[in-house]
């Protein structure tokens, strides 16, 4: 199925290719007859021609196939200023900039009646669910945690979510990021435990239950919050490089199940990192019982 069967201009068809668009046509007017919502038509073409694209590309089929598997630290992407910004920074300003554009696109007209917009209410169902779990896991007021703790679980989230795009790749698929963000962890325990308990009440905690274990509640927790940044990392890199061994094998049949499953598995990672985070910076809890009084 790799002989030429046709030529377009310069572009050589080969009998894979025209099976594959024959594959994505079917597809996408299966999904457009089975799905009634007109934005649920657009995704799941979408993310069909998407990963569909994706498979080409890990095939070698498209200029940009070499970049499916590098590593993103060391992929140049462009020239700012002298300084050659790498994959992994690139494509963390793409997130944070997409963040920002939503952030400002769902706050500029916020209201309170009962007839809001769906931007609105998707940001409310995430920013509570995002409350409620802090305040399950740490019995503290959630507010003191939700920067940090939303902005993790946002990011990576939102990174996975990217990923549709064939071009992007996640940028918590390296190391320098997750070490990045375990680093915040480790910073933030001291800060938040200080601010619970006060310097000493903070530091009793190494020697908790007896002062033999103060070199062992220091080893926990350097080793704990760095932990953090290899999980993220190592399940990340993982699911890339199985997607992509898969897509190479059989390009046109298992890349969209995948593609899906690769966005869940994301999601969830998203959720045990922030969910760990969590745990690590309010270990130390404050001094007075927080009483929520925000129904959910």
């Amino acid at each position: 199925m790799n002989e030429t069967i046709m030529h377009i201009g310069e572009l050589s068809v080969t009998g894979n290719i025209l099976l594959s668009v024959v594959a994505v046509v079917i597809l996408c007017v299966a999904g457009c007859l089975w799905m009634k919502n007109y934005w649920g038509r657009v995704l799941s073409v979408f993310l069909i021609i998407s990963t569909w694209w994706s498979a080409l590309d890990l095939n070698g089929v498209s200029a940009s196939g070499e970049l499916a598997l590098e590593n993103i630290d060391t992929l140049p992407i462009v020239q700012l200023f002298g300084i050659t910004i790498g994959g992994t920074v690139f494509f963390s300003w793409i997130v944070m900039a997409v963040l920002v554009l939503l952030s400002w696109l769902t706050t500029r007209n916020l209201k309170t009646t009962v007839s809001v917009s769906s931007l609105q209410t998707a940001m409310e169902m995430i920013v509570m669910t995002i409350r409620s779990q802090i305040k399950e896991v740490s019995g503290d007021n959630p507010a003191r945690y939700m920067p940090i703790m939303g902005t993790f679980f946002l990011f990576i989230g939102l990174s996975n979510l990217l990923t549709i795009i064939p071009w992007f790749r996640a940028p918590t698929a390296s190391l320098s990021t997750t070490l990045a963000f375990s680093l915040c962890v480790f910073c933030a325990m001291p800060i938040y435990g200080i601010h619970n308990q006060g310097i000493l009440g903070y530091l009793k905690k190494y020697i908790d239950p007896t002062p033999i274990m103060l070199p062992m509640n220091i080893i926990s927790d350097f080793s704990s919050t760095f932990s953090l940044a290899f999980r993220l990392y190592g399940n990340m890199l993982s699911g890339a490089i199985i997607a992509s061994v898969l897509m190479m094998l059989a390009p046109f049949l298992i890349p969209l199940p995948l593609q899906i499953l690769g966005l869940i598995t994301g999601t969830i990672q998203a959720y045990i990192f922030s969910l760990l985070a969590i745990v690590y910076v309010s270990s130390v809890a404050p001094k007075q019982p927080f009483i929520d009084k925000l129904t959910y």
